[in-house]
């Protein structure tokens, strides 16, 4: 560990869709919260981009209704993403540089206490692919943090409780061994890890989830649910159709959820265009409302179980995570399938955050400073299935080869054989992909590696040995060799999409400079020119979109694919002799597939 971190506290930050939270090691080692400015334990995962300033947390919040279009909220889902999925004032931002400005205000907030703030652990979904992580660690480079690590939720969250809860004791051991499930229901994202404890040492066992279930989808039942007696009563005037009705109902929402976690009933009254709606909402009826949302995360539960070949009968604790585990019938269902009392004996809003510290403090361990001793070490499983993308030898058809199985223990080692496509190939691509199916379809591609000026007169079926690498911190080595003819090329493999490095500079410079606002309003200028243009070309061609001709590369031996070739013609993978394509073949087939 370098000398220049020995000054830095050790910090981890729970990075939310709806709430943040930002922890520390205390003289003990114990992990604590830190108070924003405003006093509160959790900071809204909201950014308002106010005509002067840029402005985060609760105050972004309680403008949200009277300007929605100056507020950007639950990036968190659109993370990985290029752009999030509304206009901000015109222009459309990277949801990296809302997480940034997020981890920003955690950490200016927490330095007035803590003194300079730089080397930190962030949390993310376990079911969070290798984009999105890497995505999070560009918007902890934003903030102007180091991220020392990327660690999953769950995990944190055993940490947390193993460590302050009692089944470990004040050396951070357990007597025998735990196998601990950790249901995690966020605002925006839901996983459930197993996770065996024994001594210090913490392993995963199998995990799982939904980067688009949580909170929020729980309110909008509820938004439904007062629209539609809204429209009933009123004419068929339906507040969703505007942006500022949407947001208000979407607070009111939020408030009626809370509600009825304490209460069997609410009392609703909505305003909306001069008119006005009272109703009653019974915690049966949500209950109802909500059924196939529970129902989503059961079965991911027993798909958990079903991975890691164990009984409801092996587990021995089932941990709650997550401000939405509050609403009672998710803690029903958790303990009615399980068989198990729910340990609820920590804040399901600050265990991430907690656990996180703890191994902050681990991966710091040696340097100056609080340190804990309850972390011996820490093993996670791969979330996604890893693998090649390339051409069935027999059919022509695309398929995928995984390497790297979901749920591996990390690290993982494997090589496998493939063969080039045809006579005289002077280079070989490899595309590495992650998730999907079989023939590749929903995969995410992370990567691709090419290795160049093979010998002329290479056969076709000249053997291509490809191995993966993936460490701990998800950073994936691939190498792919041809053995006959000495040929290798060897690389880390960096994200496929997500911003560059000139885009990381420049959105950097400007949240550093306080540029940021400018550069969004000459971005909306430049979107608004592009647009009048492709008005102007569409008319110009008659909006002959379908009449582009054909695109074909040519290099001398590699394999061709037109710009708009049909699946067959595109990639050779696998079956025991798995085919790879040339390094000519375009991007466009590949893009199609889309992310997860």
């Amino acid at each position: 560990m370098s000398e220049k971190k020995s000054n830095f506290p050790p910090v981890g930050i729970d990075l939310g869709t709806t709430y943040s939270v930002l922890a520390t090691l205390d003289a003990e080692g114990r992990p604590v919260t830190i108070q924003n400015a405003e006093g509160d334990v959790t900071t809204p995962s909201v950014v308002m981009f106010d005509r002067a300033a840029v402005v985060v947390g609760k105050e972004a919040l309680k403008v949200a209704s009277y300007e929605p279009d100056a507020v950007a909220m639950f990036a968190k889902r659109d993370i990985g993403a290029h752009v999030i999925s509304k206009h901000i004032r015109g222009a459309r931002i990277p949801p990296e540089v809302v997480e940034g400005l997020i981890l920003r205000k955690l950490r200016d907030d927490a330095q007035l206490k803590l003194g300079p703030i730089r080397p930190v652990v962030i949390t993310v979904p376990a079911y969070f692919n290798e984009p999105r992580r890497k995505a999070t660690q560009d918007a902890g480079r934003l903030a102007g943090l180091e991220v020392l690590d990327i660690i999953n939720e769950p995990t944190a969250a055993a940490v947390a409780y193993g460590v302050q809860q009692g089944f470990l004791s004040p050396e951070g051991k357990t007597e025998g061994h735990e196998i601990v499930l950790v249901y995690d229901l966020g605002g925006g994202t839901f996983d459930v890890t197993l996770m065996h404890i024994e001594g210090r040492d913490h392993t995963a066992l199998a995990t799982s989830g939904d980067v688009y279930l949580g909170g929020v989808d729980w309110d909008q039942r509820i938004v439904d649910f007062v629209a539609e007696r809204f429209m009933e009563e009123h004419g068929g005037l339906d507040p969703r159709q505007d942006s500022a009705g949407r947001m208000r109902l979407s607070r009111e929402a939020e408030d009626v959820k809370r509600a009825l976690s304490a209460r069997p009933e609410v009392s609703i009254t909505f305003e909306f265009a001069g008119r006005l709606l009272r109703t009653v909402l019974t915690r049966r009826q949500f209950d109802e409302m909500c059924l196939d949302l529970v129902e989503r995360t059961r079965f991911t539960m027993r798909k958990v179980l079903k991975d890691a070949q164990l009984e409801w009968g092996d587990v021995t604790r089932v941990l709650l995570v997550g401000g939405s585990t509050r609403m009672p019938m998710v803690q029903e269902m958790v303990e009615r399938e399980t068989g198990l009392k729910a340990d609820r004996s920590l804040s399901p809003d600050e265990a991430v955050a907690h656990g996180a510290a703890v191994y902050a403090g681990f991966l710091t361990a040696g340097d100056a400073g609080p340190r804990t001793n309850s972390v011996g070490s820490i093993v996670n499983v791969n979330s996604h299935d890893l693998g090649v993308l390339g051409t069935e030898k027999a059919t022509g058809r695309p398929r995928r080869r995984v390497l790297i199985p979901r749920n591996t223990a990390l690290p993982a080692y494997n090589m496998s054989r493939f063969v080039t496509r045809q006579a005289g190939q002077r280079s070989v691509q490899v595309t590495i992909v992650e998730g999907g199916d079989d023939s590749g379809h929903n995969a995410t591609t992370i990567g691709r590696l090419s290795v160049r000026d093979l010998p002329a007169g290479l056969p076709a079926g000249s053997d291509v040995q490809v191995t993966f690498q993936y460490e701990e911190n998800g950073r994936l080595t691939v190498s792919a060799r041809l053995p006959k003819v000495g040929a290798e090329n060897r690389s880390e493999i960096e994200r496929a999409s997500g911003m560059s490095e000139e885009e990381l500079e420049t959105w950097g410079r400007c949240i550093e400079s306080g540029t940021l606002l400018e550069h969004l309003v000459a971005m909306a200028e430049q979107s608004e020119e592009q647009e009048e243009l492709a008005e102007v070309l569409f008319e110009d061609q008659g909006g002959g979109a379908s009449e582009r001709p054909m695109i074909f590369e040519e290099n001398e031996g590699d394999s061709f694919v037109s710009e708009e070739a049909e699946d067959e013609d595109v990639l050779d993978t696998l079956d025991e002799e798995d085919v790879l394509t040339g390094d000519s073949a375009l991007d466009d087939f590949l893009r199609g597939r889309g992310d997860e």
